[in-house]
């Protein structure tokens, strides 16, 4: 892999090792894993993982690590490592992961956590890392925020503006109890003139939620504790992004690549350079939203694909498709049709009947069998159906059929 410098974009079919290279690159950035350890087959006799981190500098050496059986690690030399900038990883469990200059690399105390990794829960409720108490939660910060004025309550409110689907803002109601006999006021989102806690609130929306609250806390932690050590803040981010789409609805799906971006902004200004990121997705519509920004000297797809029992790594293959019905067909995701199975099997019996051909399906024999077929599956404004009845000499109305 030769990561881009801004967007990296990996598609691919299940089980091909999309998570996989998000694994290993967060391994290669900050020393630690952020779930199971990457596991060589039994007859990989000598598995290693070469990589380089470009920090600063305008050199970076090699590192290579060949995986230890008898412990069941990668070992790495002593030497300190190229620090990249803040690292974010948000799982595809609905887990975050953090890796901190500041607090993660710049100290020197024994008792350093070596990354701080939240389960889907640890967002919300807090986090605690060797009887230390590191995050109050979504829940506790931001009604803490909200009361207190703090600059994160101010932070919060922009990054959920620019993360909010089109025409849908996410919009801070006040604080208010939600179970009788708890002893504290949840936050709140107003949708129209209610408040609904966000607590209540909806798989895909919690998602961003959580995302919005991770981005704002991880950056606001990493500058106080910047300037407790005296030392300045950094402005680098790389940012890992397993499955975007996952809970959201189509409309949200076309701006959460950019909105991340948006939301960097939010939190340092327009100074730096743009965040890296690698993503993976399975979805055209996310792919489809970044043809607007997409440059091929700063961006690139990678495609996975089996060949012949391996997995094929390709990259550079970027080609914008204009909608996402174009993705679906394309080499990316590698759909015949954009239809379902059933209207793919006419569409293709048909197509053979019009060449010649025997069509593949048993039942799909007959030029009347396949125009009983599409009759069913295609809408009356099909663009196949001009083809058909031409080539067919199907007379509408009089054949049976329903075009």
């Amino acid at each position: 892999m030769d990561w881009a410098e801004r967007i990296n974009l990996i598609a691919g079919d299940n089980g091909l090792g999309k998570s996989f290279l998000l694994d290993v690159a967060w391994w290669a950035l900050t020393r630690t894993w952020a779930g199971p350890v990457a596991f060589p087959s039994s007859s990989n006799k000598k598995a290693s993982i070469e990589f380089v981190v470009q920090g600063k500098a305008k050199t970076a050496a090699p590192v290579v690590s060949t995986f230890r059986r008898s412990d069941e690690s990668w070992p790495l030399g002593q030497a300190r490592p190229t620090m990249p900038g803040i690292v974010i990883y948000i799982r595809i469990d609905g887990g975050f992961s953090v890796w901190d200059p500041a607090r993660n690399y710049w100290r020197t105390d024994p008792g350093r956590p070596a990354a701080y990794h939240f389960a889907a829960a640890d967002v919300w409720n807090g986090l605690d890392v060797n009887g230390q108490r590191v995050c109050e939660g979504l829940e506790r910060d931001w009604v803490n925020w909200q009361e207190g004025r703090k600059p994160q309550f101010e932070a919060l409110e922009g990054v959920l503006r620019v993360i909010s689907p089109l025409n849908e803002p996410l919009r801070v109601g006040p604080p208010q109890r939600l179970f009788v006999g708890e002893g504290r006021d949840r936050p709140t989102l107003l949708v129209g003139s209610q408040s609904v806690p966000v607590a209540l609130a909806s798989a895909g929306v919690r998602r961003m939620l959580a995302l919005a609250y991770f981005l704002v806390w991880a950056w606001h932690e990493h500058r106080t504790a910047a300037k407790l050590l005296n030392k300045p803040p950094e402005e680098r981010v790389v940012i890992l992004f397993d499955e975007p789409e996952t809970h959201l609805h189509p409309r949200w799906q076309r701006t959460v690549l950019p909105s991340v971006f948006a939301a960097i902004d939010v939190l340092r200004g327009k100074r730096g350079k743009a965040p890296q990121m690698l993503i993976a997705t399975h979805s055209p519509l996310v792919t489809a939203s970044l043809e607007p920004m997409f440059n091929r000297d700063t961006d690139d797809l990678i495609h996975l694909s089996l060949q012949s029992g391996r997995v094929v790594v390709e990259q550079g293959g970027w080609a914008t498709q204009g909608d996402a019905t174009n993705w679906l067909v394309s080499e990316t995701f590698g759909l015949e049709q954009a239809r379902s199975v059933e209207a793919e099997q006419a569409i293709e019996a048909a197509e053979a009947f019009m060449r010649g051909d025997s069509p593949a399906t048993k039942s799909l024999q007959t030029k009347k069998a396949i125009h009983a077929e599409l009759s069913r599956l295609l809408p009356a404004g099909d663009v196949f159906w001009p083809r058909w009845l031409v080539h067919a000499k199907i007379i509408p109305g009089l054949d049976g059929g329903g075009a």
